[in-house]
């Protein structure tokens, strides 16, 4: 399996499974140039409701893949939301493994995958390096997970922002300016 940059919680290694499936039996060339496109920022996701979008820029080219990703369970979704109670919820790798135990797997199902480049491969290189920033993305933040499948308008009954809209958990030094943010008290 691959190196430990992506994947190394429970909620993105189902992304990393999409890229490194149990079931293939040798290995996969296009899996390093992947990780690689990721590690160098080639790729840029964006996603609204159930649809991921990602632009991977790969030598002199850029390909767009579209992953369509199917809507969790009425029944996990209840489980989740009874689990999670309110406020601001922590998705922990404990959490993950208690769902699963009660039979309410929080792992997404992909509906459909899309790439736009003319590569006659089943899995093209660009929709590997996609699932590998989504699991990058869910390692920083596992409510991408659920919210990719649907959770947040299934239990909360209504719509939201698109992801490139929501908070990040960090921001840039050169964003801030200081004389606004910091202030002196006389």
């Amino acid at each position: 399996m691959g190196d430990r940059d992506h994947g190394y919680t429970k909620w993105g290694k189902d992304w990393v499974r999409f890229a490194e499936s149990l079931r293939q039996t040798r290995p996969d060339p296009q899996l390093p140039s992947a990780r690689r496109a990721v590690r160098e920022g080639k790729v840029r996701i964006t996603f609204d409701d159930r649809t991921v979008r990602a632009v991977v820029h790969r030598g002199r080219g850029t390909s767009v893949v579209t992953i369509e990703v199917a809507p969790m369970s009425p029944g996990a979704t209840a489980e989740i939301s009874r689990r999670l109670g309110g406020g601001r919820p922590l998705l922990t790798d404990d959490l993950y493994r208690a769902l699963a135990d009660a039979g309410h797997s929080p792992a997404p199902a992909l509906a459909g995958v899309a790439c736009s480049c003319a590569a006659a491969t089943p899995r093209c290189v660009h929709e590997l390096a996609a699932y590998y920033d989504m699991a990058r993305r869910i390692d920083d933040d596992p409510r991408i997970a659920l919210d990719v499948q649907g959770f947040l308008r299934a239990s909360a009954g209504g719509g939201r922002a698109p992801a490139e809209a929501t908070t990040q958990r960090w921001i840039a030094l050169d964003s801030l300016y200081p004389a606004a943010y910091f202030t002196a008290v006389d």
